[in-house]
């Protein structure tokens, strides 16, 4: 073979390493690009939206009792609360299913759901009608709302939960894995880019070759633009899941049981012991025994979230929480002995009371996780934006930059052929 042919060859097969380097460094990125994009406006807010879907059929049940507890006319926050969070949850099974997947198992959790919700709502307005009329099946309704709301809606609103949790965790894994093909057909293109310059050296004592130069350059510029802007991203991502999802997860779970808390402490008064459960040979109210688990439930997740928070922004809502709930726990003692003794007026006084009562605790607790929960998002999208920003344009760059040490390639193997005509 002549040394004209040999370096044709050794053109084409350089401009052909450098363009596939530059083609699977664009596949690659644009791929992780669009996870890191799906993670900070798809599967993420559809995680929170599932989360808050569940904390509002939780807090309208919530409310429910509340107003059921108030007597004959309940009042009009209590009402307006209740239809609020209805509305919120129904929003938010409109959202879901629009980004559902067709024939997908959350499609058919969120259809489940749209079908239960008239099915409840139905069920508290006989549970009021009753109510307002004086007669006990009054609490009998709402107790078989809220079983209806505990054994199937939540459930159903968790697993939801659970699906767009699994979205997310994977567009982390699609958006974070380093691209080891790229990486490595660029240190290869660089690799063979030197001995072709190597090459020339030894054969015509000229240290540079300046089309061979061109094109190293432009590889070595795109190898390193390739491996420094995906280390940032996948730091920033890495942070925005450490430091943002971890602590919004353990935040809503804690939203959560702070909700049954407060549901079961308020019908264990709507139920005065018709429901029962036997643990270990003891027999408890059922209501009261599920607010013992709730409350220790959300003492778990409100530590774990105050070691989660990387600064003061969020742990100081979170130590707030903390602080509500141990007055909750306080207020609740006094009520249930209160009702154990029979004084149920002054059990009802200690929970919906105006002053003093355990619904201000409540309150109070629900507010400071909102408040936590509104700080760690903003630390999630400000992590996870800036991941997703450190690999704006290296797709398209660095495909321009391969094809320009392409270019640069040839042109220098083709000034070497033109001294051989």
């Amino acid at each position: 073979m002549c040394i004209r042919d040999r370096l044709r060859i050794i053109g084409a097969l350089l401009a052909l390493l450098v363009v596939a380097f530059g083609a699977v460094t664009a596949w690659q990125t644009s791929e992780r690009a669009a996870a890191a994009d799906d993670v900070l406006h798809r599967s993420q807010p559809l995680s929170s939206g599932a989360a808050d879907i569940y904390r509002s059929l939780a807090d309208a049940n919530t409310a429910a009792s509340s107003g059921f507890l108030s007597g004959g006319q309940e009042t009009a926050a209590s009402r307006e609360r209740y239809e609020k969070d209805i509305r919120s949850a129904a929003s938010g099974l409109v959202t879901a299913a629009a980004n559902a997947e067709p024939g997908s198992a959350s499609e058919a959790t969120i259809a489940r759901l749209n079908r239960l919700l008239p099915e409840y709502k139905g069920l508290i307005e006989r549970a009021r009608t009753y109510n307002r009329q004086g007669y006990p099946v009054g609490g009998a309704y709402l107790r078989y709302a809220n079983g209806k709301m505990q054994k199937e809606m939540l459930p159903a609103a968790e697993d939801l939960y659970t699906k767009e949790n699994q979205r997310l965790a994977a567009d982390y894994a699609d958006a974070t894995p380093f691209p080891w093909p790229a990486i490595a057909l660029g240190v290869l293109a660089l690799a063979a880019l030197g001995w072709a310059q190597r090459r020339m050296y030894r054969r015509t004592n000229r240290v540079l070759n300046e089309g061979l130069v061109a094109a190293a350059t432009a590889t070595t510029v795109a190898l390193l633009w390739l491996v420094v802007g995906h280390a940032v991203a996948r730091s920033e991502l890495d942070g925005s899941y450490d430091h943002g999802v971890r602590s919004l997860t353990v935040l809503h779970d804690a939203r959560i049981a702070s909700l049954k808390a407060r549901g079961n402490e308020n019908l264990s008064l709507v139920a005065r012991g018709a429901e029962t459960v036997t643990v270990d040979g003891e027999t408890y109210d059922a209501y009261y025994y599920a607010f013992d688990k709730d409350l220790a439930v959300l003492g778990k997740g409100l530590t774990q979230a105050d070691r989660l928070a990387d600064d003061q922004g969020g742990r100081t809502p979170v130590k707030t929480a903390r602080g509500d709930m141990a007055v909750w726990k306080q207020r609740h003692t006094a009520a249930r002995t209160e009702d154990e003794n029979g004084n149920y007026e002054q059990a009802l006084d200690k929970v919906i009371g105006a002053k003093g009562a355990t619904g201000e605790c409540f309150d109070g607790v629900d507010s400071s996780i909102a408040r936590a929960i509104a700080y760690e998002q903003g630390e999630f999208q400000r992590a996870a934006g800036d991941g997703r920003d450190a690999m704006t344009g290296l797709p398209v760059g660095v495909a321009v930059l391969a094809v320009l040490a392409a270019a640069g390639a040839v042109a220098g193997i083709g000034r070497r052929l033109s001294e051989y005509r």
